[in-house]
């Protein structure tokens, strides 16, 4: 039986196969904007009732914010609001928010969406005009303060706007589409800087 098992055992990888991340090392940097893909982060859709939500923010060492447009960060983990019921969390200190989750008796689904999205950030004096060329949010800092996030659109895609800085966003967007929302978001850091 042992030499069955030791069969079925799948060879070493080889180091020319590997997994790598959507636009890996892109930037792009114009007059008063850098816009730079950034490094791979632990993210979970997480969906559950407000009764769960205390148990589910200690289990995940983060509040989950209750109010819509906000947010809350604790230890390279941050949770959006994006619904009454809903959050999207991302953890960039290398845990698994998913795991953290598992053990909650709660009401509550979490599913990890990781490999899904990628993260782009837009910094520097021009990065509201740059998002505002194609998201038609109101940007100023009175309107999305340092933490407020949402779900909108850049052009013809749906993204997760995190405020982080009064001069940076994280841009979330699904994998699919990072090609359209990087170059998008590229071509409008160029219009921002005239």
């Amino acid at each position: 039986m042992a030499k069955a098992a030791a069969r079925k055992t799948a060879p070493a990888a080889s180091p020319s196969v590997e997994r790598r991340p959507a636009l890996a090392g892109r930037s792009t940097t114009a007059a008063a904007v850098k816009v730079e893909v950034l490094p791979p982060a632990e993210r979970i859709s997480l969906r559950a009732p407000e009764a769960s939500a205390a148990a589910l923010s200690k289990a995940l060492g983060v509040t989950l914010p209750k109010k819509p447009k906000t947010s809350s960060s604790k230890g390279g983990r941050t949770a959006l609001w994006l619904g009454p019921d809903e959050w999207l969390v991302i953890d960039e200190a290398g845990n698994d928010p998913l795991a953290d989750c598992a053990g909650v008796a709660a009401l509550h689904s979490a599913v990890g969406i990781s490999h899904r999205n990628i993260a782009i950030s837009v910094t520097g004096a021009g990065a509201a005009a740059t998002i505002n060329a194609g998201c038609p949010q109101d940007l100023s800092l009175d309107a999305f303060p340092v933490g407020a996030a949402s779900r909108t659109i850049l052009g013809k895609t749906e993204i997760v706007l995190l405020r982080t800085a009064a001069d940076a966003f994280r841009v979330e967007c699904w994998r699919s589409f990072s090609d359209y929302v990087f170059t998008f978001l590229s071509e409008g850091s160029r219009d921002a800087a005239v």
